[in-house]
């Protein structure tokens, strides 16, 4: 069957996008091979009529919808639910990797039986390129009826054409490619259910020191606290050294503001009002959130997240987790939403067990600046080391306390590794772009909308009523009674924390294990108005109370411990 080359112009005079939906399981390649074949910054969405995220491409001529990576070794309900939505009339680009060309088509055939389509094989580059396995993919093109285009996903550059000819910038090896998938998506074929020839030939990678029997998941889990010692290094230089300047730049902004009618002038130049905390949103919670999106956007783009998965995935299903969860809750730490978000490709049994996870531990870019604040504003800021691992230890308790048996007792098995390559500096910094999209689209709002919410409470007295009334229970953790404010605000927003640094905060007056329990207190309590909100959109309302209410009896009984039994250690 023949495509129409040409794209339908519509009555209005606009281009009719053929939509071609790119399908693979995870870390083959598929976004890195879209976006090289387009040159497009992608668009993100919910896939039509599902839950599923989707990033969308678009050319004149074509919308390529990137559906997430498939995990048919943990649940295929939201793999279905996705291509269940692929209409009759769509085109499915199939993208495998050379590592695993027989074992994917196996698996994923049966899910776009009877749909039009093309296959790509990344990783083509690792494979020696003889006659021989040229005429393998030939035979197995014409077994499944289905033209496959064999691609390095990073050398498929769209070329650039200036009346007609293609500029010299371009590499021909992407200009080759780029011509064979476009001609392919022009001819596509109905997809059997399966393949009854085989290419027959399996590729594994290299072995690394992540993969050896004890050391890899140590290692791994150095690597994935990287991003959190360079954010330690850039909160304590060059935010700190921007703080004052950006601070001094509000205030005029802040004053005129304190002018305004109400409730204009408390919202936006109270104490908690949104123009007061804006130096601290902008020159603490931004870049630190954007130096996790860079860091793991290189973790992703050379394969070493994946890695990571495979080495972390044994020890991480003793507490009712999987390796791929663990890698959605470090990402909390740049921000909570994108990272519950994520959590839809999780397993059914893991899922909320991992959001669990990332709101009682991901310490994200609102809560660890302030975090890092507090111990530098008192002198002590070696305690982020002590404070990581507190976290880090009740955090695991925590998960395998709530996690369901069967999540415990999965023999699911990760294995799959993929080729390490060096970063792309466009595909890093696509997946910084997207972790700011969705900071500003998702988390800021509702930053907007806390902000309004705090400084109403606040002009109402309610925020200092119930740090009088929690005020006697502070002691509880060893704690003074003004300590209590804090912990109420951070409850509602977490750079609240830095309130300890303020006058009456208290902080300076508190003995390095005081300032441990009050930080950490303050930070696991309770989550985030933004966490809260996107968890009771993601899960449900009743769901999200629900694990609110375990998680502060949790940080309670936790916070006791670390109070009481680091006083009879020191003691």
């Amino acid at each position: 069957m023949t495509r129409q080359t040409e794209p339908n112009q519509t009555a209005t005079g606009g281009t009719d996008r053929e939509t071609v939906v790119v399908v693979g399981k995870e870390s083959v390649g598929k976004s890195e091979l879209v976006s090289s074949l387009t040159g497009d910054r992608p668009t993100s969405g919910n896939f039509r009529g599902t839950t599923v995220r989707s990033e969308r491409y678009v050319t004149s001529s074509y919308e390529f919808v990137d559906t997430p990576g498939l995990v048919l070794d943990q649940d295929t309900e939201a793999t279905r639910d996705a291509l269940a939505q692929v209409a009759d009339d769509e085109t499915v680009m199939l993208v495998v990797p050379a590592t695993d060309v027989d074992e994917d088509l196996e698996d994923l055939l049966p899910l776009v039986e009877d749909h039009l389509g093309i296959v790509v094989v990344t990783f083509w580059d690792k494979v020696e390129d003889t006659d021989e396995t040229g005429r393998a993919l030939e035979m197995l093109s014409a077994d499944l009826g289905v033209p496959i285009v064999p691609v390095d996903a990073r050398d498929v550059a769209r070329p650039m054409t200036d009346g007609g000819t293609v500029s010299d910038g371009t590499p021909s090896g992407g200009r080759d490619a780029y011509a064979q998938i476009t001609n392919a998506l022009e001819q596509p074929g109905p997809f059997p259910g399966q393949a009854r020839r085989r290419v027959g030939t399996r590729i594994e990678p290299p072995r690394t020191i992540l993969e050896w029997p004890y050391l890899g998941p140590l290692v791994s889990a150095l690597l994935l606290l990287v991003p959190a010692m360079i954010a330690v290094w850039f909160a304590n230089t060059l935010a700190g050294e921007l703080d004052p300047f950006v601070a001094a730049a509000f205030d005029p902004v802040v004053a005129r503001a304190a002018t305004l009618p109400e409730p204009f002038a408390t919202v936006l130049a109270s104490e908690y009002g949104f123009l007061s905390m804006g130096p601290f949103l902008f020159v603490w919670a931004g870049p630190t959130m954007l130096v996790f999106a860079v860091v793991l956007g290189v973790y992703k783009n050379t394969g070493l997240i994946t890695r990571m998965t495979v080495s972390l995935h044994p020890t991480m299903r003793r507490f009712g987790l999987s390796g791929r969860d663990l890698v959605r809750v470090v990402m909390g730490f740049g921000c909570n939403v994108p990272a519950v978000v994520n959590t839809r490709s999780c397993s059914d049994c893991t899922r909320c067990t991992t959001i669990s996870a990332i709101s009682f531990g991901s310490a994200c870019s609102y809560q660890f600046p302030a975090t890092l604040a507090v111990f530098a504003a008192v002198g002590m800021s070696w305690l982020v080391g002590p404070y990581l691992f507190v976290l880090a230890v009740t955090t695991l308790l925590y998960v395998a306390v709530i996690a369901p048996p069967e999540a415990r007792q999965s023999s699911m098995i990760i294995d799959r590794r993929t080729f390490l390559q060096w970063p792309d500096p466009k595909a890093v910094a696509r997946e910084a772009w997207s972790a700011l999209r969705e900071f500003f689209v998702k988390a800021l709002p509702i930053f907007a909308l806390i902000t309004f919410v705090a400084a109403i409470l606040d002009r109402l007295g309610v925020i200092d009523s119930l740090g009088s009334i929690l005020g006697p229970v502070m002691g509880l953790f060893n704690l003074p009674a003004d300590v209590a404010l804090t912990v109420v605000l951070a409850s509602i927003r977490k750079d609240g924390i830095a309130l300890l640094t303020a006058d009456g905060g208290g902080a300076t007056a508190l003995s390095p294990l005081q300032v441990l329990v009050a930080v950490y207190l303050a930070g696991v309590l309770l989550p985030c108005l933004v966490t809260a909100f996107t968890v009771a959109r993601e899960v449900s309302p009743k769901w999200a109370l629900t694990m609110m209410a375990r998680q502060m009896a949790a940080a309670i009984g936790f916070a006791v411990l670390i109070a009481w039994g680091g006083t009879m250690l020191i003691g």
